[in-house]
């Protein structure tokens, strides 16, 4: 499982899913100075159902290493659904009322997407590999 580099990608990409499942993405701060974090999984809630979907697809393309195309495939969706969410947050950053401060983190979605990309790569030039050994292995067969 871990000789494989989709592995390594779903791994760190897995890290960097649960920094903003828990953490935040930017945070708002009111005149007084008070700064409340988290404000985009308690204002936006649908956001962080989304960070829910995403953590478990990419979870599940972690532990999927024996069936590769689907790894591959869930390695896909996840990296269209953390790039719906990157979307999602730009648009909160151009439509953000004043007192918004975006944090780092804020690019996480598509370092994810990116990641993810890279292991469904892997994922398909392993299958191509294994069908090229399973069809080299039936000639000498014959």
């Amino acid at each position: 499982m871990w000789q494989r580099i989709q592995t390594l990608y779903l791994a760190v990409s897995a890290v960097l899913m649960t920094v903003l499942l828990f953490g935040d993405a930017f945070s708002y701060n009111e005149a007084g100075g008070i700064e409340y974090v988290r404000y985009l999984q308690l204002q936006k809630p649908w956001f962080g159902i989304l960070l829910g979907i995403l953590a478990a697809l990419i979870v599940l393309a972690l532990v999927s290493f024996k069936v590769r195309i689907l790894q591959m495939r869930l390695s896909v969706v996840s990296a269209l659904v953390s790039l719906g969410a990157e979307a999602w947050l730009g648009y909160l950053y151009f439509t953000a009322p004043e007192g918004i401060v975006f944090r780092w983190t804020a690019i996480f979605p598509f370092v994810i997407a990116v990641l993810n990309l890279l292991a469904a790569r892997g994922c398909y030039q392993d299958q191509l590999m294994v069908e090229a050994a399973y069809h080299i292995r039936n000639r000498r067969r014959r």
